[in-house]
């Protein structure tokens, strides 16, 4: 049985922004209901835990989960909500005198040892062009917009009985970059806000409003909606479908059909 863990579900900059008074932010302060830490997900497999993403919130993720140490981390893309934490996950490989494995596209690879040259004196970093199996899962890769950011990686999982998707940083995919969207149990994507204001050239991610059009099209089983801002409050009953929700910080899900 394979589940998965959200160790965080914010955007780029988290929840709360530090300079700012919004009632999300204030909440967020306080309750601790809206605090989101940015977006990573930690996957129990028959494997090793695999680790989405390794973003600057790493240490906290890390320490809330009352863990010491991944060995194997997928990356979507080389920005730094997504990657900022690999310097200390590198602290500690060296201190436990273990080499971990970072697993992504050969181009996202070339731009974190870019960022970060020194990396690979203490992790392994894999191709998966390809796609890759682990812990029974055939995981597969493909290139989506990324709007005024360039682009990211989405990553298709499947294995008998079950498929599911992540693809947390995309805006106005291309027919063929929705395509492995069609006939999942599960989509996990990105939405920074319920309805975003800014001009569409401007915007990285799609809103809430634009996903649902999506979710029309690729008709998705189930969806929780994760990378989300301080535009989103989760006490706010969003006019969403019975099968669409918001991802909860700290909440486990079980990928089963049952």
């Amino acid at each position: 049985m394979t589940s998965i863990t959200f160790l965080g579900t914010g955007d780029s900059m988290g929840v709360p922004r530090v300079y700012c008074d919004c009632g999300v932010c204030e909440e967020a302060r306080t309750s601790g209901r809206n605090r989101r830490f940015r977006s990573s997900v930690w996957i129990e497999t028959d494997a090793e835990p695999l680790l989405l993403d390794c973003g600057p919130d790493w240490t906290s993720q890390m320490e809330k989960l009352g863990k010491r140490y991944v060995g194997d981390v997928l990356i979507t893309h080389a920005h730094h909500d997504h990657i900022g934490g690999l310097p200390e996950w590198a602290d500690a490989c060296r201190w436990l005198r273990r080499k971990g494995n970072a697993y992504a596209p050969q181009e996202v690879i070339e731009t974190v040892l870019e960022r970060y040259p020194w990396l690979d004196r203490f992790i392994h970093f894999h191709n998966v062009d390809e796609g890759m199996e682990y812990g029974g899962w055939r995981i597969r890769p493909w290139k989506v917009c990324h709007g005024k950011n360039g682009y990211a990686y989405a990553y298709h999982f499947s294995r008998e009985g079950f498929r599911w998707v992540y693809c947390s940083d995309s805006i106005d995919l291309s027919d063929e970059q929705k395509a492995p969207l069609n006939d999942l149990d599960l989509l996990v994507l990105g939405t920074n806000f319920y309805k975003e204001e800014a001009a569409r050239g401007t915007r990285s991610v799609y809103d809430m409003t634009e996903a649902l059009e999506l979710l029309e099209l690729v008709q998705p089983k189930r969806v929780l909606f994760t990378h989300l801002s301080h535009g989103v409050d989760t006490a706010e009953a969003y006019p969403l479908p019975p099968h669409v929700g918001l991802a909860v910080q700290g909440e486990t899900y079980r990928l089963s059909r049952e």
